[in-house]
């Protein structure tokens, strides 16, 4: 395995950081994480850290759970992957899914599963427009006026949607993100 001084190397030649200062960031290099357990990271330097942000926010029941790395095996050996377009399924989204509905408030039945909270938002977005397209009643017959990419991003998406006719539809995608 290479130090931690060639990783940095590598990693300042070859990988772009996100919301990261390049020039700076080369000067000092990168701090190097191998490895994690429970709520603890380890840098290359052997130094025991913290982990309060929980791998920026995805990895909050900790690390090197042996149930979830055992369930996640099993799974790869059966169906690793396989997408829900062209009218298919499988059993583990159809089961996510009917869990969800169950722990969601009463009326919001249907989710749409995405791989990420951008993913979520463009999604959103997109669903909306369509449904805007398609399915609206005319503006003069709802009570609200087409949500905005503010509102649909904010506090206001719910007020504006709770009042048009379209609220289940857009509040169960919500519910996603």
């Amino acid at each position: 395995m290479l130090n931690t001084q060639e990783l940095q190397q590598s990693d300042s030649t070859h990988y772009l950081h996100p919301f990261t200062d390049a020039k700076s960031l080369k000067k000092k290099g990168a701090r190097v994480i191998t490895r994690a357990e429970g709520i603890y990271l380890w840098d290359s330097d052997g130094n025991r850290l913290l982990d309060g942000m929980a791998g920026l926010w995805c990895v909050n029941v900790g690390y090197g759970r042996k149930i979830l790395a055992q369930t996640a095996m099993r799974q790869l050996e059966e169906l690793p992957y396989y997408n829900t377009f062209f009218q298919t399924t499988h059993p583990p989204a159809v089961a996510l899914s009917e869990k969800l509905a169950n722990l969601a408030p009463p009326g919001f039945n249907r989710v749409f599963l995405v791989n990420s909270g951008s993913e979520a938002n463009d999604t959103v977005l997109r669903m909306i427009r369509r449904y805007w397209d398609f399915d609206a009643p005319p503006i003069h017959s709802c009570s609200c006026a087409k949500p905005t990419v503010k509102s649909v991003l904010g506090p206001l998406y719910f007020s504006a949607a709770k009042f048009c006719s379209f609220n289940q539809f857009v509040l169960t995608l919500n519910f996603s993100l």
